[in-house]
């Protein structure tokens, strides 16, 4: 009898740790804050075996501290955050496995340390793989296929480097002097030069430490927690109005407060418009998510949200255009119509299916007629289509292929041609014939810079 206590006690202390083991595993607990860039913390010899990847849901406007980040060989910037990634600036996570299994299959994923796609065009070799860095091994894919021989040692790959890094972020010769990979590891700052992969080590003095790193439009952003600050990569030095919260200008999270510039924000974000298009009377009208912003002929700048302004709308403009001094917006399969007057008006009877008002199925990806014309050039996936508005009743026509890209996000006409528009730049046409029969794409604008005079 007397064993009884102690056995009683035994059973206790093994419930609770496997109580600890339990809790370990809950959506969460593996990434907070402090934890997730210890060295070794996850990936213990004996402890890696026995990570389950969580099924929470994870919403990256509840302001998450992402681990890395970096754009694939499209330039679909990728955000990680634990075990999962968010593709885009909208819409939910997965699991980082689907997209690049042998993260999985060689270290058990807890989280991604750094990362970034390679820019060296003297060397084709290695020009736009993605490197992926945990613990101590690097990943290399390209077109999200791992190369034989990887993963490796990071100083294998990159001698000099040490293993456990915050971020890392590529620089062009163009930007930085030389081919480099800027690689962070708390406050210290390591230039790797591709080419003779001599290494110096700097000390960003004005930079806070990065908990991932970002190069997007020839801009570098370093971020910590949910802020971000724009940085020079060769000195570190940050200028302007920072930190901003990435949430604003990095991911379509237009609801998360009510606080803020939406000027500022809708002028310099980072994030696609949905749409755009201009009045008879020259006003440019740029829609994303839940905003819009308005340029009128005096380049007066002007924004508020989509609901306060087109309430029938509420958000989430998939194409506009305008026709006859009234503004159509397609949402879905549905066209509304509003009298373009300040503010806008609804016409009554709106809104219409869009098979029954344009003959096309949607969901249409832009919409755009031209000055003194009454043909509606509509561009669905891959293909461009022409809709004579004065027809009755109306139908697509002109079906044509369209080759130069493979995803529009708006499009707009006025006196100097046709705008493209495709992520953070649009691209500048004489016509639409030249637009359809052009064989390589023109110069890129910046999308903030040249429509609303944002330079950073």
């Amino acid at each position: 009898m007397k064993l009884l206590p102690h056995i009683l006690l035994m059973c206790l202390a093994l419930a609770l740790a496997w109580a600890q083991g339990k809790h370990q595993n809950q959506p969460g607990h593996q990434n907070q804050p402090g934890h997730q860039n210890q060295p070794g913390h996850q990936n213990q010899p004996g402890h890696q075996n026995d990570h389950q990847h969580h099924a929470a849901v994870l919403d990256r406007c509840k302001g998450l501290e992402m681990d890395a980040v970096a754009e694939n060989e499209e330039r679909i910037p990728y955000f990680f955050k634990g075990d999962h990634l968010f593709k885009g600036f909208h819409g939910k996570a997965e699991l980082s496995n689907k997209s690049f299994a042998e993260l999985d299959d060689h270290h058990h994923l807890g989280h991604v340390d750094a990362a970034f796609r390679m820019h060296f065009e003297d060397d084709p070799a290695h020009h736009n793989h993605m490197f992926f860095f945990l613990d101590n091994k690097v990943f290399r894919y390209f077109q999200h296929k791992l190369v034989v021989g990887f993963p490796k040692d990071i100083s294998e790959v990159f001698p000099g480097i040490p293993d456990h890094l915050d971020a890392a972020v590529e620089c062009p010769k163009s930007e930085c002097g030389t081919d480099s990979v800027i690689f962070f590891k708390g406050k210290d700052i390591f230039h790797y030069n591709l080419k003779t992969k001599a290494v110096e080590k700097k000390a960003f003095a004005s930079m806070p430490n990065c908990t991932s790193a970002f190069r997007f439009t020839e801009h570098y952003y370093c971020f910590h927690g949910h802020q971000f600050s724009k940085f020079d990569p060769k000195t570190g030095e940050v200028h302007g109005r920072y930190p901003k919260e990435a949430r604003d200008y990095f991911m379509r999270c237009s609801k998360f407060r009510e606080g803020g510039d939406h000027l500022e924000r809708e002028r310099c974000s980072r994030v696609h418009l949905d749409a755009i298009t201009s009045d008879d009377a020259g006003d440019i009208y740029a829609f994303r998510g839940h905003h819009f912003i308005r340029k009128d002929d005096n380049d007066t700048l002007t924004s508020n949200t989509i609901e306060n302004t087109f309430r029938e709308l509420h958000s989430e403009v998939d194409a506009a255009f305008s026709y006859q001094d009234h503004l159509h917006m397609i949402k879905d399969n549905q066209l509304f119509v509003y009298k373009a007057s300040e503010p806008p008006t609804h016409l009554a009877g709106y809104p219409k299916p869009l098979k029954q008002e344009l003959g096309i199925d949607g969901p249409i990806d832009a919409a755009f007629v031209c000055q003194d014309h009454h043909i509606l050039h509509v561009i669905k996936g891959r293909d461009m289509y022409d809709v004579d508005l004065r027809a009755t009743p109306r139908v697509p026509t002109n079906k044509r292929p369209i080759s130069l890209l493979k995803k529009v996000d708006a499009a707009m006409c006025g006196p100097d041609g046709v705008k493209v528009i495709r992520g953070s730049h649009f691209y500048h046409f004489e016509s639409v014939m030249q637009f359809v029969a052009a064989r390589a794409l023109p110069e890129q604008h910046r999308v903030s810079l040249e429509l609303f005079g944002c330079d950073h």
